[in-house]
Parts: structure tokens; sequence; C-alpha cells
């Protein structure tokens, strides 16, 4: 199967079945393979088994090895019940040391799975069996600690329903992973990044910029803003250290012209699982034409505020309860620097398919955004302080 994604990009893999199928037998979802909307496979606890591997995927037009479990990416959603005693066998088929964190869980030292300060690791063909009690409920994530197998592809969702009932309604819940691939090794990216902080980016100020400010500024506060800038060795456009020119942005595994969907009926509740899973990417969520009413914070309740859009940073989870009532929707998480996003479709039938919002333009940084702002700085003569605890050496 191949997709063409904004020109050049595509995706292929085994992934299972789309979130509308979750229902079916595995044998219904093998067959439903072939849509172009996917999901990661859900497993039920208390006892699971997890295989860590290599395996070939193409998101991008260029086939790569990607790091899997049970033959997924993201892993296969994991979901449990608050109170439970839960057991997670972790099978390391890699031929390099491997791990599993599960992020934000409440547990024993020796079950965080942080190699070098919780255990050991994972050595080449052993297990690890990870074995606690949730005492806890929300959406949470899990992901290696291992070397960069988390940029590659192993990371996945963690949903622990809670023991009571919940201070909110719903009719549907979906899970929404974002996160960022790369055709480049990501050791490559990290090696490049020590080099040359800036390498990725290249939305950077041109002379262009330099003779528009002079004319809308002034020469004398362009040459003061320019001078700031290059004593910290920064740019105004410093906003991702990655961008879209490197990265293609993933819904649930999916690309954006793939387009990863989900279903409602008129007049239903659903609930949004939205995590940032990706390796260095901020997103500004939206669903245009669509209040949003966030309800959890990295599996904590909170008092229920309602957005037209949020910012979600590395490793957070937001929780939203939405009530379309319009026939299809774009679920837009667009990057903070504007140079990409992933987006996703909330919809009635599978058929439609709305319209994508234009990314706003890319931010530039102030003095204020970066902690410099000085207007303070010229407090006259400052002849009436008080410096009598100026000198408190002895």
């Amino acid at each position: 199967m191949s997709i063409n994604n904004r020109g050049r990009r595509q995706f292929v893999t085994g992934l299972t079945a789309g979130c509308m199928l979750s229902g079916l037998p595995l044998t219904a979802r093998a067959q439903a393979k072939s849509q172009s909307y996917q999901s990661p496979q859900e497993l039920r606890g208390p006892h699971i088994n997890l295989d860590i591997d290599m395996m070939p995927v193409n998101f991008t037009g260029q086939d790569q090895l990607a790091t899997v479990v049970n033959q997924s990416v993201p892993a296969p959603t994991l979901r449990f019940k608050e109170g439970q005693r839960v057991s997670i066998k972790v099978n390391n088929h890699l031929k390099v040391d491997s791990s599993i964190h599960w992020h934000g869980i409440i547990l024993p030292t020796n079950m965080d799975g942080v190699p070098g300060l919780s255990f050991d690791g994972i050595k080449p063909g052993q297990s690890y069996h990870y074995e606690f009690d949730l005492k806890q409920n929300g959406t949470y994530w899990y992901h290696s600690h291992s070397g960069f197998q988390e940029q590659t592809g192993l990371f996945g969702a963690l949903i622990i329903d809670p023991a009571e009932p919940e201070p909110f309604a719903y009719d549907r819940d979906y899970v929404v992973q974002l996160s960022d691939w790369s055709e480049e090794s990501p050791t490559h990216v990290y090696a490049n990044l020590k080099k040359l902080s800036h390498y990725y980016n290249f939305q950077e100020r041109t002379a262009g910029d330099l003779w528009r400010d002079i004319k809308n500024k002034g020469l004398v506060q362009t040459w003061r803003d320019r001078e700031m800038w290059n004593e910290m060795r920064m740019s105004d456009r410093d906003i991702s250290d990655v961008t879209g020119y490197t990265y293609t942005y993933l819904m649930n595994g999916n690309t954006p012209d793939m387009a990863w969907r989900c279903l409602f009926n008129k007049g239903e509740k659903i609930r949004l699982r939205v995590i940032n899973a990706s390796a260095m990417s901020i997103f500004d969520f939206r669903i245009p034409g669509l209040k949003m009413t966030v309800v959890a914070s990295d599996g904590q309740y909170i008092q229920p505020v309602t957005v037209d859009e949020f910012r979600i940073g590395v490793a957070e989870t937001y929780d939203l309860i939405v009530e379309p009532d319009g026939e299809a929707y774009t679920l837009f998480a667009q990057t903070i620097d504007r140079s990409g996003y992933a987006r996703g479709v909330l919809a009635q039938n599978t058929s439609l398919m709305p319209e994508v919002p234009k990314m706003d333009p890319p931010p530039i940084l102030t003095h204020r955004d970066m902690g410099m702002d000085h207007s303070m700085q010229n407090m006259g003569d400052m002849k009436g302080m008080d410096h009598s605890m100026q000198n408190m050496g002895d």
C-alpha cells in the first residue's frame, strides 16, 4: 500500500485494526488491515506478554527498521483496572539490551524499568517479569529507556480504568497518540545536534527579514535585537531542535495523508486520551469547529476547562470530552514551530473527509519569551535603596 503524504511520504506497516474495528474478532481485524487508518491492538490485563523485536516499516517512502512490540508501531495499548496486580512478561528479541519504563506509574523501584538506575536492563534473548499493583487510574504510556529505541518505535499507551465511577460521562473512548518519525537514524540526529544546535532548523531569519525589521523598527532597535540573540548564540526562530523538514508526524502510527479515523454518532460524548509520545516535538492540538473540555492531565482529574486549543509537551497526556454535532471534524496537531502536523478524523462515517486547516505562521521569539524583558532596567540613580545587607561575607 502506498499513500502519498505531502508529495513524498507514504506509510506501509503491519499495524492491527482501526479504532472503529476494535470490537471485531481478530480475523475480521486482519481482513480490515488494508484500510488506510489504523490503531494499535489493545491488550487487557492482568497478564500480558510483550515481545520486543525489529521489523521493517515504511512511513515515508523509504524502508527502515523499527523497534516494535508485538509487531506494532506504536506498541499495543495496555488496558488495566485500578486495584489489579498486573503481570507483564517482556521478551527481548533484539541483539542489544532493552527495557520498558511505565511512565507516571507508582510502583516499586525494581519495576520502574530504567537501566542503570532501577534494574540492569533486559539482555538480548532474555526476559524480564514486571509485576506490580495498580494504585491509580488514568491515561499514561510506556516506552523504552534503552538507547534510541523509543525514537524508533518502542512506545505505547497505558490506560488504567478507575475502580470508582468517574466525575464525567462519555459514550466512546479513543486513544490519540502523537509521535515523530525520522528517516535519519536518531544516532545521527543526536550527533548532528551536538555539533550544531540549529542543524535541523530551516526557518532561520534571512537578509530580507533584516531589511524588513530595519524599515519597521529602525536600525538602532534592530541592531539591539540582533545583538541580544547573538550574545546568547541563539535565534528568534529557535523554536524546535528538530523540525518537520526531518520528522514525519504521526497520529496513532498514521501519517497526515492517511488520516487516522474514529467514529461517533450524533449526540454522543467522546473521550479523547491525547498522549504526546514523540521524541522531542511539542504540539498545539485543536479540533476546528469543536470545543474541547479538558478533564484530566497526566492521569489526574482536574477542574474541567473548555478550550479551543491546548499545547501538549513531550510525555504529557490530556483527557478531553467533546460533543460533536456536525458530520466530520479534523483532529489537528501542529508542531510548535509550524513545520508540520499530525492529523486524524472524527466522523459519523468513514467516507467523510473534513478540510485540513492551514497551519499558523511560524512564531518569532521576543526578549520576554526568553526571560530577557528589560523594561525595568532604567531605574534612575537608585539612591533611595537600602544596601545595608549588601556585604554578607562575615
